[in-house]
C-alpha cells in the first residue's frame, strides 16, 4: 500500500520558517514528479511547487507566484523524496499542506491537481502575525 506522509507542520510565529517533509512507503517515486499543495479553511486546495524527476541532469522546479523566492522545494529519492523549505512566513500561509506524487516524463513540473495520483493526508501550518 502506498503511503505519503507529511511532517513538520506546526505553529509559527510571522517571518519565521518551517521545513517539511514527505515521507513513502509501499513504492518508489524516483520516476515521479513531486508537488506540494495546501489548502486554506474555506478555500480550494491550491498548488504550491514542484519539482520533476531527471536521470541526467538536473531536477527542476516551479513554484506559485505567493510562495516564489520564499519557498523551496527539493528531493532526495530516499526515504523522505520531497522536502518544503518555508522562509519569511506570513499568516496567509496558514494551512493544510499536502505532498503529492505523479507519474510524469523527466523534467516536467506538474501544477495541476489532477496531475496527481498519490496524496498524503497533509500537515497543519499556522503562522501567527
Amino acid at each position: 500500500q502506498v503511503q505519503l506522509v507529511e511532517s513538520g507542520g506546526g505553529l509559527v510565529q510571522a517571518g519565521g520558517s518551517l521545513r517539511l517533509s514527505c515521507a513513502v512507503s509501499g513504492r518508489t517515486f524516483s520516476r515521479y514528479a513531486m508537488g506540494w499543495f495546501r489548502q486554506a479553511p474555506g478555500k480550494e486546495r491550491e498548488f504550491v511547487a514542484a519539482i520533476s524527476w531527471n536521470l541526467w541532469s538536473a531536477t527542476r522546479t516551479y513554484y506559485a507566484d505567493s510562495v516564489k523566492g520564499r519557498f523551496t522545494i527539493s528531493r532526495d529519492n530516499a526515504k523522505n523524496p520531497v522536502y518544503l523549505q518555508k522562509n519569511s512566513l506570513n499568516p496567509e500561509d496558514t494551512a493544510v499542506y499536502y505532498c503529492a506524487a505523479g507519474r510524469s516524463g523527466a523534467g516536467l513540473t506538474p501544477r495541476s491537481f489532477n496531475e496527481y495520483e498519490y496524496w498524503g493526508q497533509g500537515t497543519q501550518v499556522t503562522v501567527s502575525s
